[in-house]
């Protein structure tokens, strides 16, 4: 009698879940975004959001929870109810060099803590010079390079960021070296890279597409695999000799870990019909987003990848941070 009412009860408990998750969502689902209002983060989730709410039939709220570079509102979304109802909308790249270079201080497990439901767009990044660098070339950036080691200065966000990581491996793969100056964000090294205080920087083309198209930035390659359309005459970096130097800013969307499978198997399916739409990507496109859907299995892979080769980067350029 008493393993039979243990089998009802589970049968119970299994028949109540099934309803539960059938009926997903039944009530408003908010897209944690962990910066301030206004970057090209914030304003793909704003774009995003009211597709998402029609595919889910339930309103999708963008809420900013800025601070500690990201790692606040990732944190509050890994520790919070694994229902599907909170989901992290950033850059993954930022949280991938956090993790390998604050590992011990950073608040959660990127891998271990997040489902990956889409990785699904990339700002590409560019080798840029300032005007008065006499390099119209990549080839013609490394022969001045090796003419004159260690002199030309190549400016990033802070010591570890995205820029700075991205150096280091062009660094590797020319053979050259080159003067890291760090700055305390994008927009003071854009600033002193306009008016000529450093040579070069590998930057968005999000935050130096206006600088460029105004002749006040030379771009002379595209870290991506095809041309960009803003900037179509722009080689990419196989066409220079680069091979697969590839950066961007890759921007995805996260549920925490233990989120039920059918609701993963819901947004899923709605991520999907929404980045299927040439509309969306038009628009994402006027933000030097470009986007796609990746499915959850993919974007676990491309997570664990991006990690490696961090990692890998971090060890052979030897960098440590304070």
């Amino acid at each position: 009698m008493k393993k039979t009412m243990v089998r009802l009860l589970a049968a119970t408990a299994f028949l109540v879940s099934t309803v539960t998750h059938a009926a997903w969502p039944e009530r408003p689902i908010t897209l944690v975004v962990p910066w301030p209002p206004g970057g090209g983060v914030d304003a793909s989730a704003r774009i995003v959001a009211p597709l998402l709410s029609q595919q889910l039939g339930q309103q999708v709220i963008v809420l900013n929870k800025p601070g500690a570079t990201g790692s606040l509102g990732a944190e509050s979304v890994a520790k919070g109810t694994p229902d599907g109802y909170t989901l992290l909308w950033t850059a993954l790249s930022t949280h991938v060099i956090h993790s390998v270079l604050y590992g011990k201080v950073v608040p959660y497990d990127l891998e271990k803590d997040f489902i990956p439901l889409s990785v699904f767009g990339d700002i590409p990044y560019m080798i840029v010079v300032n005007p008065k660098v006499p390099a119209h070339s990549v080839a013609e950036l490394i022969s001045l390079a090796k003419a004159q080691p260690g002199k030309l200065t190549f400016g990033s966000s802070g010591n570890g960021s995205v820029h700075h990581l991205a150096s280091e491996r062009l660094k590797k793969s020319a053979n050259i070296e080159l003067l890291h100056i760090p700055y305390k964000g994008i927009g003071p090294l854009l600033v002193d890279l306009v008016a000529g205080q450093i040579d070069m920087s590998i930057e968005s083309t999000a935050a130096s597409l206006q600088y460029i198209k105004s002749q006040k930035l030379r771009a002379l390659a595209v870290a991506w695999p095809e041309r960009i359309p803003s900037l179509p005459d722009v080689p990419t970096a196989a066409e220079v000799g680069l091979g697969d130097f590839r950066v961007s800013s890759t921007l995805f969307v996260a549920a925490p870990a233990s989120t039920p499978a059918p609701v993963v198997k819901r947004l899923d399916g709605a991520i999907k019909n929404v980045f299927s739409d040439k509309g969306l990507q038009s628009k994402l496109l006027g933000l030097s987003i470009i986007a796609g859907y990746v499915s959850p299995e993919d974007s676990a892979r491309m997570v664990h990848e991006e990690m490696t080769t961090v990692r890998t980067i971090v060890r052979d350029a030897n960098i440590q941070v304070d």
